[in-house]
């Protein structure tokens, strides 16, 4: 049983390494903060949510369906809360 929880741990431990480079996130508006905002401001309904890199700014980019059924893309910049247009 020591053996199967220290093998476990290792690959745990293994595998987080292996995607810490994709994992790590400096910004200061979380996505989940960024989504709240936008929700907050526009009254839309929220379809999806990613992070991207656009040149080298951190971008949240939220998919909402607007009041008349349309679905339009918000970019928010990580690092200041801005939408960007």
């Amino acid at each position: 049983m020591r053996i199967f929880i220290k093998v476990f741990l290792l690959t745990f431990y293994l595998s987080q390494s292996a995607f810490a480079a994709t994992e790590l996130v400096f910004s200061i508006l979380s996505l989940d903060q960024a989504t709240k905002q936008v929700i907050d401001n526009n009254k839309v309904k929220v379809l999806g949510a990613k992070t991207e890199f656009i040149g080298e700014k951190e971008v949240h980019v939220i998919k909402v369906l607007t009041k008349d059924g349309r679905i339009q893309y918000i970019k928010v910049d990580a690092n200041t809360g801005r939408i960007i247009r």
